[in-house]
């Protein structure tokens, strides 16, 4: 199936390792040109180096998306480079802090600025350029911990749900520009160097127990799993799906979202 991402200029945030590596690969599979970003610059560039090897035109700029202006002058770069956006993936996030009381203020704030206040940067400065282009599509990526009561961090899950709701009301607010927002929520993916693999490395028996308590399919997502939504998610293949949010994690949620 010809998703028609060729030639687009897709933007991912948090787009150097696990799922935003994958869903940077998976559009440079489609012919699309990408534009990442992330704080490390090294493995910044491996990944604009491989997504250029698969023949894609890359911007890869070192970016604190917790920053706004930062993130402002990484859309600006991308539009002067590439010549304007199609795709925005608002990818980044992470988790800080523990319970309520254990939970510094710094770390609440932090938890704010890089799981919700870092999309709305993001979509705040590329939206100006989709109407330009006459539309586009946003896909956030939220996650299963949105809604989920037992399993997750306090910060986290409270602002990936945020993620959810604040993608669900944006689309209905630019569907009259030709503009979808659409919400993933993966659930759990392990990719090296990520939280879920730390956790096996460290404890494997107790892990063990975890996966066959709460992964009815008896392991872990892949990046690769996600980024196949996501990517049929912004095409126009999915111009019908706006203000959804679509769980991409192998049965593991329990609640509706």
């Amino acid at each position: 199936m010809d998703l028609g991402l060729k030639g687009k200029t897709v933007v991912v945030t948090g787009g150097s390792r696990g799922i935003g590596r994958a869903i940077a690969h998976a559009f440079a599979d489609e012919g699309a040109n990408l534009a990442i970003c992330a704080r490390g610059e090294e493995k910044l560039r491996e990944t604009a180096d491989e997504l250029r090897a698969r023949g894609a035109r890359v911007v890869a700029l070192a970016t604190d998306v917790r920053q706004k202006d930062q993130v402002e002058s990484f859309i600006r770069a991308t539009v002067a480079e590439l010549g304007g956006v199609d795709v925005l993936v608002n990818n980044t996030g992470g988790t800080r802090g523990r319970g309520l009381l254990e939970t510094t203020d710094a770390e609440w704030q932090e938890s704010a600025e890089l799981n919700f206040f870092s999309m709305l940067h993001a979509s705040r400065a590329a939206v100006p350029y989709f109407r330009q282009r006459g539309g586009g599509a946003i896909v956030n990526i939220s996650s299963i911990y949105a809604n989920e009561r037992s399993e997750g961090q306090l910060g986290y899950n409270a602002f990936k749900a945020a993620v959810a709701v604040f993608g669900a009301r944006l689309a209905k607010e630019l569907v009259a520009d030709n503009i979808r927002v659409v919400n993933v929520a993966p659930g759990s993916i392990i990719f090296p160097g990520g939280g879920w693999q730390r956790r096996l490395d460290a404890d494997p028996e107790g892990m063990a127990k975890w996966m066959a308590r709460e992964l009815p399919a008896g392991r872990f997502g892949r990046p690769e799993e996600v980024a196949n939504a996501v990517v049929f998610l912004a095409s126009e293949r999915a111009s019908w799906i706006n203000g959804e949010t679509v769980r991409v994690d192998g049965m593991q949620s329990r609640w509706a979202l």
